[in-house]
């Protein structure tokens, strides 16, 4: 266990090399991935699982210690990207079928990677967990509210169909996920260094399925979803950093927010666009090039905050303070 414990931890830090891989491989091998579109998700229904045996008590105590930022967090999420992601698919004119998955992308809650660069980047981890655990408890309701709003001009949404989704392959399975971990603590905490192991191989999975099955389609359209990606993936970034600086959040909790905002649950969206928009085909390109993407992005981010664990100006201020004292 110890031996899969090590390998996990390893695995997380080099998520984007292993999905990169794997997606290569999948792209000039089609036949040995394909069968993994079959169960998204399933796939998916697992990292959610693992993430709450993961969530314990303690985790919802930063939602009621650090309100103002938890709220700020879910706030951002639920704003800056749907709207950044439905300006740059007007804005670029992008086909029915990409603009819907980047739109999907955009509405979908922070995903469970952005703990793990907010933890390499030194911020901070409990409001982190807490912002995640928060945008993907409201889910099943503020994401296919998103979707019947943004994506209604492209195509036909059903707000019950995806409702009842995200439920399934989110909040029941984080909630199953908890319910274990509060009932059977102590075996789950013998297993947890087994779930990162279990998590990146999982969405690996998701990723190389959907490369697997439309790698002719990707020759089409891949540079275009990958520029559309970056961009969708930075404004969330840019603009988390901004908005964190404007409401004066110091360093760490700076560096979770803009992370979180930045970070999607890309396996979520490609799960609802396999589900939902099976007449969408492309719609599930973007959310597994944002899979490979933001961990990128994010763990270049991460090496540059941790860095520098103080903001210049704010390390001036601390001198000055200490030369006067």
């Amino acid at each position: 266990m110890a031996t899969l414990s090590k390998i996990g931890n390893v695995l997380t830090r080099y998520v984007a090399v292993i999905i990169i891989a794997l997606s290569v491989w999948a792209f000039f091998a089609p036949g040995m991935f394909s069968w993994a579109t079959n169960y998204t998700t399933v796939f998916l229904g697992i990292i959610m699982f693992g993430m709450g045996l993961t969530i314990k008590a303690s985790d919802f105590r930063v939602v009621f210690t650090h309100p103002k930022e938890v709220v700020l967090g879910a706030v951002c999420q639920y704003t800056i990207m749907p709207l950044a992601a439905f300006a740059l698919a007007t804005a670029l004119h992008l086909p029915a079928d990409i603009a819907l998955g980047v739109i999907l992308v955009g509405c979908c809650p922070g995903g469970t990677a952005s703990n793990v660069i907010t933890y390499i980047a030194k911020g901070d981890v409990p409001l982190s967990v807490g912002m995640t655990i928060v945008s993907t408890l409201f889910a099943p309701l503020v994401t296919p509210a998103l979707v019947y709003l943004l994506a209604g001009a492209w195509v036909q949404v059903s707000f019950w169909a995806m409702f009842q989704s995200v439920v399934q392959v989110v909040l029941l399975p984080v909630l199953a996920g908890i319910l274990v971990n509060f009932m059977a603590g102590n075996a789950v905490q013998k297993i947890s260094g087994v779930l990162p192991l279990v998590s990146v191989l999982a969405i690996a999975l998701i990723v190389a399925g959907i490369v697997a099955v439309n790698n002719a389609k990707i020759v089409q359209s891949g540079a275009l979803v990958l520029a559309v990606v970056a961009l969708h993936n930075g404004i969330g970034m840019g603009l988390g950093y901004l908005v964190s600086r404007a409401f004066k959040l110091d360093y760490r909790k700076t560096t979770a927010l803009s992370i979180e905002v930045g970070m999607q649950n890309s396996g979520l969206a490609v799960s609802l666009a396999a589900a939902n928009f099976a007449a969408n085909p492309l719609a599930t390109l973007p959310g597994a090039v944002f899979s490979v993407w933001h961990n990128i992005a994010g763990s270049i981010f991460a090496s540059f905050r941790c860095r520098h664990t103080e903001e210049p100006e704010l390390a001036g201020a601390d001198a000055k303070k200490s030369a006067a004292a």
